[in-house]
């Protein structure tokens, strides 16, 4: 409900805080504005390079510059015109400002010196454009504005797999998710490729930023989404030949773009459907059309999965590396102490990209047992503290105690001190556990479908600013909530204290 106060309350400023706003004639008329574009795109480098009193803001993903602009976040934004055609037939509140500000050619990336692979494409590309399927594609994709896959024949039996590294939310014309399949111009064009050299094609749904890093730590055999050819990017990718055009335009809320010999802005007002009617809409668009609710599933799964296994890893290795902390020999005691030191100032992030694109940069490794792999290394740190501490709270004469009564050092620990450690960790451990959780939301960096990238999916589809956030942050809360009842319970069972506390209520 939240949401769509606060959207109602934008559509009515029109622009979220530019009060001072006149209007726009043309993109001349950014320069001193808030302008969003995508982070690392040729769109970033013109912005900086011509609207250096601008203030720029970098965005991941195309559906985030459209609710920047529809929020008011960014006065306007800069992307390229096909994807935005398809934009601008679902929000008619938004429109191009002026003329292209640039064109820029788009090709596919290989890794630098394979000129097999990329030779292969180029020959492809030369044979569909002399029998008509280049100029086919074009008719059904770009110009009428097809979003149905054709069948495309099988070149046999398979010789292997091609990797292509892509931006599933790129959007229509090039890049889709419909009815949980990838869909678009470059899709056809790279099953036909595919097909072409005999292969068959993987693709890995990566951020925009991680595409070249993906391509030089052979992740994937060639960047499939759209890049434009750069001289920067030539240093680390050789491109095919250009395989399209686009133009880029400058994009903005209708209500700030002044028209010719009009100098009033704000003829149309971004307007909420009633609340029950925009929530029905809402859960309509995002969940059931396209069956878009099996992203949510299946990411939801991905997300559970890679907590588990990720917190399983994690306590093991937290008890190894206490062990190693309390040690007298002084080579392991120093050996946990960096580890620990290293984990818990090292962001997750960091610890996750560098074990995908460092640790395992040569081998074919599926991308959620790496995720298992760093969060349990991050997750490992902190318990083994939680553990120390945990233990040298429990009387030292507790050990003595057991010893003198014949109990050796091992059964002493088991049957006396461990018991109550875990009482006294458990309230520390699972606030841990649930950190873990939520930090997971970071796995679409690696090529992961989880819930949070499952929701950006849907986004890049229905351009939905609210709905699908709030839907992912309530299934988070659900997830932290049955693990927090759950481990609650444990501590009921296990602790005595909560026992005889129990059995006084009830009694």
């Amino acid at each position: 409900m939240f949401a769509f106060i606060l959207a109602s309350c934008v559509s009515q400023n029109g622009k979220g805080g530019s009060a001072e706003n006149t209007g726009y004639a043309s993109a001349d008329d950014l320069k001193n504005r808030r302008i969003a574009v995508m982070l690392g795109s040729v769109h970033d480098r013109y912005a900086k390079k011509n609207y250096p009193d601008a203030t720029i803001l970098q965005y991941k993903s195309p559906t985030d510059l459209v609710v920047a602009v529809k929020t008011g976040k960014a006065d306007a934004a800069i992307y390229t015109y096909d994807e935005l055609a398809e934009v601008l037939k679902q929000h008619t509140d938004l429109g191009l400002l002026g003329k292209p500000l640039f064109a820029t050619p788009v090709a596919m990336g290989f890794h630098k010196g394979d000129d097999e692979l990329r030779v292969s494409f180029n020959r492809f590309l030369k044979q569909i454009r002399d029998n008509d399927v280049y100029d086919d594609m074009m008719q059904r994709w770009i110009k009428s504005g097809s979003t149905v896959m054709p069948d495309i024949p099988s070149a046999g039996k398979s010789t292997g797999t091609l990797v292509v590294g892509m931006v599933n939310d790129n959007g229509l014309p090039f890049t889709a998710v419909k009815d949980n399949k990838l869909v678009g111009f470059n899709i056809e064009l790279l099953d036909r490729f595919a097909a072409s050299i005999g292969k068959n094609v993987t693709y890995q749904n990566l951020e925009f930023g991680s595409l070249i890093a993906a391509l030089e730590s052979r992740k994937i055999d060639m960047i499939g989404t759209v890049m434009s050819v750069t001289d920067e990017r030539k240093k680390n990718v050789d491109f095919s030949e250009p395989y399209y055009a686009q133009d880029v335009y400058a994009f903005t809320l209708k209500s700030n773009i002044v028209s010719p010999g009009n100098s009033t802005a704000h003829e149309a007002r971004f307007r909420m459907p009633p609340f029950l009617d925009g929530i029905i809409s809402s859960f309509q668009s995002n969940i059931v059309q396209e069956n878009r609710w099996r992203l949510i599933i299946d990411g939801l799964w991905v997300t559970v999965v890679i907590s588990f296994l990720s917190t399983m890893w994690g306590t093991v290795l937290g008890g190894f590396i206490c062990f190693m902390r309390m040690s007298h020999v002084k080579p392991l005691e120093m050996a946990a102490k960096f580890y620990i030191s290293i984990m818990r100032g090292t962001p997750v992030l960091v610890v996750l990209m560098l074990i995908f694109y460092v640790v395992f940069a040569s081998v074919n490794i599926d991308p959620v047992i790496v995720a298992v792999i760093a969060f349990g290394l991050n997750f490992g740190a902190y318990a083994s503290e939680i553990y120390r501490a945990g233990i040298e709270s429990i009387d030292r004469g507790q050990t003595e105690a057991g010893i003198a009564m014949g109990f050796t050092k091992v059964q002493t620990f088991r049957y006396i001190i461990l018991p109550q450690t875990i009482i006294r960790i458990l309230p520390v451990y699972k606030g841990e556990f649930i950190s873990l959780v939520k930090m997971t939301s970071i796995v679409g960096y690696i090529a992961v479908q989880d819930l949070t990238k499952a929701s950006d999916i849907i986004r890049s589809r229905t351009f939905d600013a609210f709905f699908p956030i709030i839907m992912v942050a309530v299934l988070y809360y659900l997830i932290s909530w049955s693990l927090l009842l759950f481990i609650g319970h444990m501590e009921k069972t296990i602790d005595p204290r909560l026992k005889r506390r129990a059995a006084t209520q009830q009694a």
